[in-house]
């Protein structure tokens, strides 16, 4: 590496990069964030999460954003709802009464990338520029060839770029697999006006609503977000001969398959926002490394995609991010001895989360269902209502 300062882009401007943007800031060490989107309000960022007090929390204290991130977040997020597709609510547990840092307090996405970017020096990110190319030069640094042609060098390379990493080749061969379901992200805004009942029984928090390896689940309040979920074939959205850009089309097909569910639940489907869109989940394989590189190196979805059923997926790459900038902070010039002590950190932690997501789906997705799910949630001291 060059005496001077090694110049550092992350390619991504989702939330794994954004955490490593502000800590390097921080400590008065500058990168380069290329972001494919045009601006920052370009797409929606997805719904709620719930932050983990070990990994999303802790990441933005060390970004010295934990303050403002509590008067974003919603504790009453923390409730929990699991139920079947009858509407038989098995356990029902209520927010807490006095929430703190050792609850799980959820924040909308878009909230929490826009309070990161809000954090980060003008110019920091570079917006519209989506990478189509990553190449290692003979001198050791990396080109990046944007899709409009334009080129980058750097010395350090981190890959931020999510599930279908174009920096992700240069370290693995892996590729995300189909875990076996695909699903409809759903929107219900003022819900308690415009479907009553079916914002009571989803409640404040996560809803947990399953039957028949199919699921309703998300996050309640006045604003639902939800998602309504299946375990099928890779190929379902495709033969269905839905068009499922058309939001009339999509509710018909979907409250075909939800026929036989309680009108509580599938009045969140009859009645959700025109905004839907039908996805696949997919994930890497649980146990993804890759041997040392030097000048490069992947966090979040980049390096270990997950499913979302264990909420660990956002939380971790977060951590991700914390933990590379203080090691690229801790080892200064030392960029090889950083990336080491960051790898040797992360693989086995983000093998242990995505163990918890496959475990998690399994629990979701079941022909017995929600029994697993009871059964965990009841394991944890949470008071539940016995399965028949």
């Amino acid at each position: 590496m060059p005496s001077s300062p090694p110049s550092i882009a992350v390619v991504g401007g989702g939330l794994s990069g954004l955490v490593l943007a502000r800590i390097l800031q921080q400590h008065d060490i500058a990168c380069t964030v290329y972001e494919r989107d045009v601006t920052a309000d370009t797409r929606r960022q997805g719904g709620l999460l719930d932050l983990h007090v070990e990994s999303g929390q802790l990441a933005l204290r060390e970004a010295g954003l934990h303050e403002r991130l509590r008067r974003l977040t919603r504790p009453q997020g923390e409730a929990l709802r699991v139920m079947d597709k009858a509407g038989t609510v098995f356990i029902d547990r209520p927010a807490p009464d006095r929430p703190g840092d050792t609850g799980r307090p959820e924040i909308d996405r878009t909230d929490l990338r826009a309070l990161l970017l809000g954090s980060l020096h003008p110019g920091r990110v570079v917006w519209d520029h989506k990478l189509s190319r990553a190449a290692r030069l003979d001198d050791g640094r990396y080109e990046l060839t944007f899709a409009d042609g334009s080129r980058r060098t750097a010395d350090l390379l981190i890959g931020a770029d999510g599930a279908w990493s174009r920096v992700r080749p240069l370290l693995s061969s892996a590729s995300p697999e189909y875990v076996g379901i695909s699903y409809v992200d759903l929107h219900v805004t003022d819900a308690p006006t415009r479907v009553p009942a079916s914002a009571a029984l989803v409640g404040t928090g996560s809803l947990f609503a399953l039957s028949d390896n199919k699921s309703i689940g998300g996050h309640g309040g006045r604003d639902l977000h939800l998602g309504a979920m299946l375990r099928t074939g890779e190929d379902w959205l495709d033969t269905r001969g839905v068009d499922w850009s058309d939001p009339a089309a999509t509710r018909t097909a979907l409250l075909a398959e939800f026929a036989d569910w309680t009108p509580a639940l599938t009045d969140l489907i009859r009645h959700c926002d025109d905004e839907i869109v039908a996805r696949r989940i997919y994930a890497l394989p649980t146990g993804h490394s890759w041997p040392r590189v030097p000048g490069v190196t992947l966090i979040g979805d980049a390096a270990h995609l997950m499913s979302p059923f264990a909420g660990e997926g956002a939380n971790a790459a977060m951590l991700d991010g914390c933990e590379l900038a203080l090691a690229l902070v801790e080892h200064g010039d030392d960029v090889e001895a950083a990336l080491r002590q960051y790898e040797t950190a992360m693989f086995p932690r983000s093998a242990d989360a995505a163990r918890q997501s496959a475990r998690g789906l399994d629990l979701c997705f079941a022909d017995d269902s929600p029994r697993g799910m009871v059964e965990f949630f009841g394991g944890m001291g949470v008071p539940s209502v016995s399965l028949p």
